[in-house]
Parts: structure tokens; sequence; C-alpha cells
């Protein structure tokens, strides 16, 4: 496995231990993954994901506690509806956000 391949694999094996009802940052699965300061490497590999993926890319979002697609594209209706479907709000305090983060 090249070290692209071993890097993605990591990244998403973190994203995918994102236990239901909590929220991560791509800093923060970065640092999880064991990549520190690849927070754009996390943003990068969620682009290539299928949308028929099931890791939950939905319960990744930025580090103002935004959904970083463009508001009211398809994609951030997805991570909308995705995030109300497991009860989240949707948009996030910073009280909520302490509360949910994870790791």
């Amino acid at each position: 496995m090249d070290n692209k391949s071993t890097r993605a694999l990591a990244i998403l094996s973190t994203i995918a231990a994102i236990p239901k009802g909590k929220l991560s940052t791509y800093g923060h699965i970065a640092q999880a993954a064991g990549y520190p300061g690849n927070a754009r490497l996390v943003g990068q590999i969620l682009k290539q994901l299928p949308s028929d993926s099931s890791i939950p890319w939905f319960r990744v979002i930025n580090a103002q506690g935004k959904i970083s697609f463009p508001e009211n594209s398809e994609n951030h209706l997805r991570q909308i509806n995705a995030l109300k479907a497991e009860g989240h709000p949707a948009s996030f305090s910073k009280t909520y956000l302490t509360e949910k983060l994870w790791p």
C-alpha cells in the first residue's frame, strides 16, 4: 500500500469510528488518525468518497462548527438531513459542540 492509500485508510477508519450522536472536525479526525495538521487532507479524502458509502462522513464538520459545503447546495442539504436524522439540530451552538465533539 502506498503512503496515500495508508493515509486514506487511517482517516476513513477514524471517521467510521465516530459514534452515532457525536460529531468531529476535520482537524480532530486528522489528529486521531495520526496526521496532525492535515485537516485539508481529510476534506480531500471525503470528497472522493462514493455517495453510497456507509462511512458516516456527515458527522464531520469544520472547526467553526459548520458544514463546509456551500449553503443550500445538494451536499449541504444531504448533510443537514443526515445529521437531523441522528437527532442533531441544523446549526450548532458552542455548548452543543462541546457536548457532542468526538474524540
